[in-house]
C-alpha cells in the first residue's frame, strides 16, 4: 500500500457566504444574527441569568452580639408605671421585656449608660453598668449588682 494510493475520507466543507452558486447572501438571507460570519448563537441560559437580580456586596458575620444600650433617663421615663413605693425596683431581662423594651426572644446582653436622671431607686441585677450610670443609680437610692 502505498500513500499516493489512499482514499482521502476527509469531505471538503463548503464555506457559506463566499458567493458562488447561490449568490451573494449564499442562503443566509439579508442582515441579522444569522447572516454573520463566525456566529455563535448566546445560550438561553444566559438570558435567564442576566434577569436574576444582582446581589451586590459582601458582609461578614458579626462575631458577637452588640449589647441592647440604654440611657438612665429613658428608663427612667419607661418604667415610671412599674415603680412602686415600696422599696426598689428589680431591672432585669425580664422587666425589660415586660415593658416591650427588648423582643421576648432576645437572650443578648444589655448596657446601661449614664445620661439623663434617674426618679425612682433601682437594683440593676446581671446587666453591665456604665460610671456615671452607676453612680446616677445610687444617688437615686438603688444598687447595682452583678456585672
Amino acid at each position: 500500500m502505498k500513500l499516493h494510493a489512499l482514499l482521502k475520507t476527509k469531505k471538503k466543507v463548503q464555506r457559506i457566504g463566499r458567493s458562488g452558486k447561490r449568490g451573494s447572501y449564499s442562503g443566509r438571507g439579508v442582515k441579522g444574527q444569522k447572516s454573520r460570519s463566525g456566529r455563535r448563537l448566546r445560550p438561553a441560559e444566559r438570558d435567564l441569568i442576566q434577569h436574576l437580580p444582582k446581589r451586590r456586596g459582601f458582609r461578614n458575620l458579626q462575631k458577637f452580639d452588640r449589647p441592647a444600650v440604654f440611657n438612665v433617663g429613658d428608663l427612667s421615663m419607661k418604667l415610671k408605671s412599674f415603680a412602686t413605693g415600696k422599696g426598689p425596683l428589680t431591672l432585669d431581662l425580664a422587666l425589660l421585656k415586660a415593658a416591650h423594651l427588648l423582643a421576648k426572644s432576645y437572650h443578648g446582653e444589655v448596657k446601661i449608660l449614664g445620661v439623663g436622671e434617674m426618679a425612682f431607686p433601682v437594683s440593676v441585677v446581671n446587666m453591665r453598668v456604665s460610671k456615671g450610670a452607676k453612680v446616677k443609680i445610687q444617688k437615686a437610692g438603688g444598687e447595682v449588682a452583678g456585672k
